[in-house]
């Protein structure tokens, strides 16, 4: 039988270093709200920008239709384009992901 993995409790290694400059208020308020939840301020600014940014990359991905755009949407995915010079060059290209 396999043996199951378990998580440790080792905080995860911080490999990068990030400076910032803020107005005074502006740390001020994160100092308080992270005050508020028991966080440090690197903490509440590394959870607070990682949320932000998946929200933000999330937003540019997910996206909710009414049932008739929907079906609108899904009749336009099954509509095979006619290929163009730019659908040509489009599907050359290495995908990011392959990079």
């Amino acid at each position: 039988m396999a043996k199951a993995s378990t998580k440790t409790s080792r905080p995860t290694r911080r490999e990068s270093i990030v400076n910032l400059r803020m107005p005074t208020p502006v740390k001020d308020l994160i100092d308080t709200a992270a005050e508020a939840l028991g966080k440090t301020r690197t903490a509440f600014i590394i959870e607070s920008s990682r949320a932000h940014a998946e929200n933000v990359l999330l937003d540019k991905r997910l996206f909710a239709l009414g049932s008739a755009q929907s079906l609108s949407f899904m009749a336009a995915l099954d509509e095979a384009p006619q290929p163009n010079a730019k659908l040509k060059r489009l599907f050359a290209r290495k995908a990011v992901w392959d990079k």
